[in-house]
């Protein structure tokens, strides 16, 4: 099980590892200013009259912005800060909408490990999970990043 620690080099991680993040509320002060930041202002995430009338009967926070705080979440726990070198990819669902006040935590697993020595590291694939309060998963995928490893620092 990976724990909120210092940052964890390539070779530290095993497949199977994983680690869930604190939660957090989302809040409509996050949906405000993400739709300005993204110009996303579809009525759905920022006009609640609107929104009442729609199918979940309440503003739907932007799936992006669920996913950049998932990403936040990650940075959070501290096992990376030092030893990332790349973000190269993921591929996302968004499964069940995330409302404004929900509390989301991100579940990390280790699912693959690629060492990459010409790039310096290894590439590490997890799969993540974006949780709500109510413990049902609201986004999921992989995400693949460069870490460093010892062994390339060592050269």
């Amino acid at each position: 099980m990976l724990q909120q620690s210092p940052s964890l080099w390539f070779e530290d991680f095993a497949v199977g590892d994983a680690v869930e993040s604190l939660g957090r509320t989302v809040t409509e002060a996050d949906v405000v200013n993400f739709a300005a930041l993204s110009g996303d202002w579809n009525l759905i995430h920022t006009d609640a009259e609107y929104a009442r009338e729609q199918m979940y009967g309440q503003r739907v926070v932007h799936g992006l912005l669920v996913l950049s705080i998932s990403s936040g979440q990650m940075v959070r726990l501290g096992f990376l800060n030092d030893t990332t070198i790349a973000f190269m990819g993921l591929d996302w669902q968004f499964r069940r909408p995330v409302f404004i006040n929900d509390t989301i935590r991100t579940r990390l697993t280790v699912s693959e490990l690629r060492t990459m020595k010409r790039l310096g590291g290894g590439k590490i694939t997890f799969k993540v999970e974006v949780i709500n309060q109510e413990g049902k998963q609201c986004q999921r995928g992989s995400w693949e990043l460069l870490c460093k490893s010892r062994e390339a620092q060592a050269d």
